[in-house]
């Protein structure tokens, strides 16, 4: 299973170095990190694809209140999460 997240944020760069930041509490929680993108039309907005290890700590680890803080301190807007699994299987 994979998550797909797209954010639209204030400063790619100041985000970036947030994001890189939190590299080590993803990982605690079962995320590793497989790409980033910038997307073309759009320099404020970000996706990212994650291996997840297990659903619900992926859950649980975004839906914390650090978890929010961190979004705060990265300046993002808005942003949306989508679990995904290859299709056939």
């Amino acid at each position: 299973m994979v998550l797909l997240v797209r954010n639209r944020v204030r400063d790619i760069d100041r985000w970036k170095r947030v994001f890189d930041r939190q590299a080590a509490a993803g990982a605690a929680a079962g995320l590793r990190v497989l790409h980033v993108w910038r997307a073309v039309d759009a320099e404020d907005e970000v996706f990212f694809l994650l291996d997840v290890e297990d659903r619900a700590r992926a859950e649980a680890f975004m839906a914390s209140p650090e978890s929010a803080a961190v979004g705060v301190e990265a300046g993002a807007i808005d942003g949306e999460v989508h679990f995904l699994d290859e299709f056939p299987p």
